[in-house]
């Protein structure tokens, strides 16, 4: 009777730790979810003035997730405004000509120069004479001719600048107003593209997982401020050692196993790469030999997963 007891005990005692051991056994077969992720940081510096997510909140593609004030963003705009106005005044002078007010006041320049000329003239004419006479000294004469010169430079130089503003402006000048314009709208654009960066957009549809900032801190450029995941891009990464690797194709079709709903997944892996030496750490299934090489497969279902089937980062069996 105490053999058969002491038999009936051994089985049991071989079959539980039979059990504990092909539960515990981890193969190269075994894999984590994974889902792409995406980071969302700011262009331009700037304070965080408001958010409008918040940590697991899931969003749509287009959605305001915070806003970042730049008060140098509407410095600049009120700047480029002002430069636009000049440079259109100036274009529209180039191309226009002078207004009726500033012939009006060439003319009369004119004709202010053209009695100077006439008086010079005239007094040049007197103190010629009595120069011959020997009434007027040399010097009083030399005078009275620089007088008339000077007259009469002044008129030509008032007729030369009636011509140039009945006719216009040259093409060059008109050119040189065209180019201050375009030069003025392209920083106008460059602004309008600064102001738009001011409001984070989510590029995709996704969750929210991690806000790095508050409202009121500050965000340098480049840093960023919400990490989330993509909806609907999951997939499965699996670490095979050198020896296994030949048994796995691109595009073969396979099926993952959750091992604790038995529910099964039609897939296909799409990438095979090799993991650096420093990211062997990494591997969903550590059994390998310290000088194999290790590869990792991306597998992508061929069927939607419905949300809560598999949660990231959960173990799949490679069946």
């Amino acid at each position: 009777m105490k053999s058969y007891k002491t038999i009936l005990l051994s089985s049991l005692v071989l079959m539980l730790a039979t059990s504990c051991t092909e539960n515990e056994q981890i193969t190269s077969q075994r894999g984590k979810v994974k889902y792409e992720t995406i980071s969302i940081s700011g262009k331009l510096a700037g304070r965080v003035s408001k958010l409008y997510v918040e940590e697991g909140q899931k969003v749509k593609k287009g959605d305001t997730l915070a806003f970042i004030d730049v008060p140098e963003v509407t410095a600049k705009m009120m700047q480029t405004d002002g430069a636009i106005m000049a440079a259109e005044g100036q274009l529209d002078m180039a191309i226009n000509g002078a207004t009726k007010e500033q012939l009006n006041q060439v003319e009369q320049k004119l004709k202010a120069a053209q009695a100077q000329l006439d008086f010079a003239q005239e007094s040049y004419r007197r103190l010629e004479n009595m120069h011959k006479d020997s009434l007027v000294s040399q010097q009083q004469f030399d005078e009275v001719k620089m007088k008339r010169a000077m007259a009469k430079a002044q008129v030509d130089a008032v007729k030369a600048k009636k011509q140039e503003i009945v006719k216009g402006a040259r093409a060059e000048q008109i050119n040189q107003a065209k180019g201050q314009l375009d030069r003025a709208l392209g920083a106008k654009e460059e602004v309008n593209v600064a102001s738009n960066e001011k409001y984070l957009i989510a590029p995709v549809d996704m969750s929210i997982e991690t806000i790095s900032l508050k409202e009121g801190e500050l965000l340098t450029p480049g840093y960023a401020l919400i990490n989330g995941y993509e909806t609907n891009s999951i997939y499965f990464r699996l670490t095979v050692p050198e020896s296994k690797i030949y048994d796995f194709k691109i595009n073969q079709e396979v099926t993952l196993e959750n091992p604790y709903t038995n529910a099964r997944f039609p897939s296909k892996i799409v990438a095979i790469k090799q993991l650096a030496k420093y990211a062997n750490i990494t591997s969903t299934t550590p059994l390998y030999t310290l000088d194999e090489s290790i590869y990792e497969l991306k597998i992508v279902p061929l069927k939607s997963i419905e949300e809560g089937d598999l949660y990231l980062n959960s173990t799949v069996l490679l069946k």
